[in-house]
């Protein structure tokens, strides 16, 4: 089959190798869209931990094509999408749900072969079906909606609240169909340029601000007197976490949904201690594929304006560099069949 493959660190190569086999637990799956994500770029680069050889890819949907258990035969055959951790579901973490703090814990299009290929081979016990009315490449976006989902979870967030959004990628625009289906209110997008907020915009934002060419304490102060109930950073920046501190309600929460790529960061202290607010991490979907799929499928969230480009997986080239420079208005590029 053919495959996108990092040999290592900043060598990138399409090439043929082996059709995987599922083991017995495993489905093997046709790739129909792949998703490249901004963390992505961080494996290739050498950035994040990965097992190389690899295969990325971790934001895809497909059709099941073989099963390595004769127990999950029914799954053959069918539209899913699917988690991408792979654990032991005996120990604690597991029995809890953490699948993610598993000591067994491997991820795929990390520490195991992704979706920048023709097949993916993934656990059976993650799998959901995609129904035929949503499109594969909105499928493959389950991924960062799952994020999106798990993020205002653990934020607490509740109907009525005022929500402000830093960063307008592809977890912000996700975050904010969120909130718009949770019935939060007055919410706000925030970016660094224009080229992503008209997104934003057109997915129901109640204001946006573009914060090279707009006060963002002056406007916040307007649209959210004061403070905001409940913000969330998806940028990772040091300078943006810090003014999220700053615009946070006594009392309120700021969820840390931006992957910070190992950085140590200082804020003052104040802002958190004397305002009483709750500062949480939030990465990772948490098990929130199903609901995100039932989002898409009864149409309470629409990712369709994410997808900037769609290309065959042998323009894999074009796609990175897309995803790399990211140019005015550009989201998100994905790999279809």
């Amino acid at each position: 089959m053919q495959a996108v493959v990092v040999e290592k660190p900043g060598q990138v190569v399409l090439k043929e190798v082996a059709v995987p086999v599922p083991p017995r637990g495993f489905a093997r799956v046709y790739v129909k869209a792949a998703a490249i994500c901004a963390t992505d770029l961080e494996v290739i680069a050498g950035r994040i931990p990965a097992r190389y050889p690899l295969i990325p890819g971790h934001e895809w949907s497909g059709l099941v094509d073989a099963v390595g258990d004769e127990a999950d035969r029914s799954w053959l055959g069918k539209r899913v999408v699917g988690s991408n951790d792979v654990v032991c579901l005996r120990c604690e973490a597991c029995r809890s749900g953490k699948w993610r703090y598993c000591p067994d814990f491997e991820e795929i299009g990390f520490k195991r072969n992704g979706a920048y290929a023709e097949y993916v081979v993934v656990p059976t016990y993650g799998l959901c079906e995609l129904p035929e009315h949503v499109p594969a490449v909105q499928g493959a976006l389950g991924e960062p909606l799952g994020v999106a989902l798990g993020t205002l979870e653990k934020a607490g967030a509740r109907f009525g609240q005022t929500l402000m959004i830093m960063g307008a990628g592809s977890i912000g625009l996700c975050l904010l169909a969120v909130g718009k289906a949770m019935g939060l209110r007055r919410i706000v997008v925030c970016s660094l340029t224009n080229g992503r907020l008209g997104i934003a915009r057109q997915m129901g934002a109640m204001a946006t601000i573009a914060t090279r060419e707009q006060d963002l304490k002056r406007e916040m102060a307007r649209l959210h007197p004061g403070g905001t109930d409940v913000i969330v950073d998806a940028t990772g920046i040091e300078d943006c976490i810090r003014d999220c501190l700053q615009l946070t309600r006594p009392g309120g929460v700021l969820a840390l949904a931006g992957y910070g790529r190992g950085k140590e960061m200082s804020f003052r202290m104040d802002d958190i201690h004397i305002n009483n607010l709750r500062v949480i991490g939030a990465g990772n979907n948490w098990n929130q594929l199903q609901l995100a799929v039932t989002l898409m499928a009864e149409r309470m969230v629409d990712l369709q304006p994410l997808v900037t480009r769609e290309m065959p997986l042998a323009d894999y080239a074009v796609g990175l560099k897309l995803a790399a420079e990211r140019p005015e208005g550009f989201v998100k590029a994905v790999f279809v069949r």
